[in-house]
């Protein structure tokens, strides 16, 4: 991708392309310290390490620069001196005029600065005035300083009272019918548990009778084919010899 722009550096114009492009191992070192953490703002000690920190942040910050102007359509400049006193630039629309435009800037702003804070103090003396008659309204409606107050205002201080009252009561029962619909819904789910809970012990209940009765008819079963079984040995016993005679 190619550049569509220049910063000067020195007495040198450099082309402000991708990152990649102009510095490819620079960009490489500087991901790789982002993502290690943040970095602590503190003054490097030591020299060779403060320079190429200089040298990446400073090239970083022209192309951010030259990036913003193209991207916002904006009038931009910075000027950046190292600590030998090399001076870095870039300017989008030429470094004179930028400078020029923003003392023209800061004359407007001291010129227009009495009447922003004469209107500035005119908002402050009104804001002031409103906080007090509030604060003299509402030691009224909580029946102090009353001496003061006229038929009139006293008529209106209790129409403001009344007003109050009815919004409070409505609220109050607004309120009380939002619980009691809460308090019948969850009533309703209460209701609808316990019949499944009576439900389900019917059907439990039924089904132990039921497995009562099964062992029970299993054991009468068990029982009455232990006694045919005996009876049949005993009739089918056989005997050899002659038939004994007993006299009774």
């Amino acid at each position: 991708m190619k550049s569509t722009g220049t910063a000067e550096y020195g007495n040198k114009n450099i082309k402000l392309g991708l990152w990649s492009e102009y510095k490819e191992g620079d960009a490489s070192n500087y991901r790789k310290a982002m993502v290690r953490g943040k970095i602590q703002m503190k003054r490097i000690e030591n020299a060779t390490s403060r320079q190429v920190t200089f040298s990446k942040r400073r090239n970083g910050l022209l192309k951010k620069a030259y990036e913003l102007s193209v991207l916002c359509e904006s009038e931009v400049a910075a000027i950046i001196f190292s600590q030998k006193g090399r001076v870095y630039e870039f300017s989008s629309s030429g470094m004179q005029k930028t400078i020029d435009r923003y003392f023209e800037y800061k004359k407007e702003v001291l010129a227009n600065k009495p009447e922003t804070e004469e209107g500035m103090q005119h908002d402050i003396a009104n804001m002031v005035k409103e906080i007090e008659r509030i604060e003299v309204s509402q030691r009224k409606l909580l029946g102090k300083d009353l001496d003061s107050c006229s038929v009139d205002e006293l008529l209106n201080i209790d129409g403001q009272l009344k007003r109050s009252l009815r919004s409070i009561r409505a609220r109050k029962a607004e309120l009380f019918k939002e619980k009691t619909e809460q308090l019948k819904a969850k009533e309703k789910l209460l209701l609808e548990e316990n019949d499944r809970l009576s439900l389900k012990e019917k059907l439990f209940l039924e089904e132990n009778e039921r497995l009562s009765l099964k062992t029970l008819a299993q054991q009468k079963g068990a029982t009455h084919n232990s006694q045919s079984s005996q009876s049949s040995k005993i009739d089918t016993e056989l005997s050899i010899g002659p038939t004994e005679i007993r006299f009774f």
